[in-house]
């Protein structure tokens, strides 16, 4: 057994304490760890991001905020804003024109 496997992130004893006694850099107790397993709610929250965003893709996640929040979900913008980039998705803006000249600039 590896000294890692000696420190126990649910022990009473903080991990700090623990790899110092073990001897072992925090990093590589932290590094071991596997990500946490999304609940219900957050797998919820996705799927309605998913479903809004197929059917209108310009939603950013300013709009799509306020459909959670008429949809009953309290969720912040900063939430949405991780779910939606962990999905890879981005709302549709508007580029510059660039076709047209400026009124000002000489033909």
């Amino acid at each position: 057994m590896k000294r890692q496997g000696w420190v126990e992130p649910d022990s009473t004893l903080a991990v700090r304490v623990q790899c110092r006694l073990a001897g072992v850099s925090r990093a590589t107790v932290y590094a071991r760890r596997t990500p946490q397993i999304a609940c219900e709610v957050e797998l919820l929250l996705c799927r309605l991001i998913d479903e809004q965003y197929t059917r209108r893709p310009f939603y950013g996640s300013r709009k799509m905020v306020e459909y959670l929040r008429t949809a009953g979900h309290v969720i912040n913008r900063k939430r949405v804003q991780r779910m939606m980039q962990a999905m890879g998705l981005a709302g549709m803006a508007p580029g510059p024109n660039t076709s047209r000249a400026h009124p000002q600039h000489k033909n």
